[in-house]
């Protein structure tokens, strides 16, 4: 009778231990590792439209959850935002380079929005991205975007390594200059002391993605990018970015040749993949969550989006891009993050 007892006592903490650990790995499920933004009523409606995040150093993590609720709350598109996710703890960090669940969304996404940095994502991770390239889906990269991946040369997709120089010729430069038109090459501005004015590219001002802005609309804190000049043929500069003798929008410009001539700081480009069929790009080197504070930045990548889609006819006068809900950008540093984290303290429209 004793060890009958014994056995029922042992029995019923194996099954409490099996819920603990049950309960302990509810977090790192795919559905809790990211968080979706339904669009109800606007031109968008129906559109899908999957954020990518994923940088040590500039807030995607915040930045991309505030842009899937414009999208989703002002033009009606559903957005689903990723993250970078600790493998051990289920929470979000952007220092774990190699885990972004969820990236099977882009199967069914009509648009990938990207602002990753550095990413070594493991090759089950990597396949979603590289079957929608194939199809020729569009593409927004921001910021870091342009040095999106870095692999070891064993790795499958090494390809889309910043930098890339490998036996594919067409691959030169990895992913960012394939599809975006370039990858990291240096700081323009000096970081963290000259910020960015945006002023829009010459004969571009009809362009639908540059709609209701104006030169001095867009400004943010993080420097401008170097890029090569000029961008490859398949490229249009849109907005400039003029390097501003300090961190406020209000400083005068650098004299001299920091802005002579001055980067494009956002483009469009079309691409394709060896086997693949064409797309199209829109890439911006700004981006940072606090460079979001900026509505002229909100704006361009809001129209960007709907030119994006083939929705460039109904890009509005001037498209609605108030913030929705509480916005309080982390300041752009390595890590700098918020711990403790978790997707789900994203979600909702409120």
């Amino acid at each position: 009778m004793f060890s009958h007892r014994v056995y029922l006592m042992l029995l019923a903490a194996l099954v409490s231990l099996s819920c603990q650990v049950s309960f302990a790995e509810e977090p790192k499920k795919a559905a809790d590792s990211l968080v979706v933004y339904q669009g109800a009523a606007g031109p968008g409606l129906g559109k899908h439209i999957v954020l990518v995040s994923g940088d040590e150093e500039y807030r995607s993590e915040e930045a991309l959850p505030q842009l899937g609720k414009i999208l989703a709350k002002h033009h009606g598109f559903t957005c689903t935002v990723l993250f970078a996710i600790d493998l051990k703890t289920g929470l979000i960090n952007p220092n774990q380079n190699d885990n972004i669940p969820g990236l099977e969304n882009l199967a069914k996404a009509d648009l990938m929005i990207i602002g990753t940095r550095m990413r070594k994502l493991p090759p089950e991770q990597m396949k979603p991205i590289e079957d929608y390239l194939l199809a020729g889906k569009p593409v927004i990269g921001l910021r870091t975007a342009t040095h999106a991946f870095l692999f070891s040369k064993e790795h499958p997709f090494a390809r889309y390594g910043n930098g890339y120089r490998g036996e594919s010729k067409e691959w030169e430069g990895g992913f960012g200059r394939l599809v975006l038109g370039e990858m990291w090459i240096n700081h323009h501005g000096s970081h963290g002391k000259e910020s960015c004015r945006g002023v829009l590219a010459p004969m571009k001002e009809s362009h639908p993605i540059v709609k209701g802005i104006q030169d001095g609309d867009i400004w943010g804190p993080t420097d401008v990018y170097g890029v090569r000049l000029p961008l490859p043929d398949d490229s249009q500069p849109l907005i400039l970015g003029q390097v501003l003798n300090g961190m406020k929008s209000t400083d005068k410009p650098v004299e001299g040749k920091k802005n002579d001539p001055m980067m494009p700081v956002a483009w469009v480009k079309s691409y394709q993949l060896p086997g693949g069929k064409k797309g199209k790009s829109f890439n911006t080197t700004m981006g940072a969550s606090q460079d979001f504070e900026s509505e002229g930045l909100r704006r361009l990548v809001v129209n960007a989006s709907y030119w994006c889609l083939d929705m460039g006819a109904k890009v509005p006068e001037k498209s609605k891009v108030d913030l929705v809900g509480k916005y309080e950008p982390t300041r752009f540093s390595f890590n700098g993050h918020k711990k403790g984290m978790k997707p789900s303290d994203f979600a909702g429209l409120d």
